[in-house]
């Protein structure tokens, strides 16, 4: 492989190599970045972090309602949750279908109900 070095002030500045060189050395960094974005994800995975199935990803970006994609992906039932979340099971339905807004106090008990952040359920505008 022949690479050229063009030096400014003496020191190597650019180097000039063959393109097919060149594609090769982007590939591998490529692979490298995948390689260590792999590995990052596995450490979060083995410190606890929740792998989220894409259906239920899909369904918020759907513009579902996230307590009740959230609660169902838990296996949740409305009463159980809205006992665990310290409400009444007609006003977690009421929440679900947006028939009400809730208070800060009261989506911050079913996020923890849930397992979730906040973030979670009050979604992002």
């Amino acid at each position: 492989m022949s690479v050229q070095l063009i030096l400014k002030e003496g020191q190597p500045e650019y180097a000039v190599l063959p393109y097919d060189v060149y594609l090769r050395l982007v590939e591998d960094a490529e692979m490298l970045a995948d390689v260590r974005d792999y590995d990052e994800a596995m450490e979060r995975i083995a410190a606890g972090e929740e792998l989220v199935p894409a259906e239920v990803v899909y369904a918020l970006l759907d513009g579902g309602n996230p307590i009740r994609i959230w609660r169902e992906h838990r296996g949740m039932s409305q009463s159980e949750l809205a006992t665990r979340a310290g409400i009444s099971a007609s006003y977690l339905s009421q929440l679900e279908s947006g028939k009400r807004d809730g208070t800060m106090d009261v989506l911050q008990g079913i996020a923890v109900a849930l397992g979730v952040v906040l973030d979670d359920l009050v979604g992002r505008s």
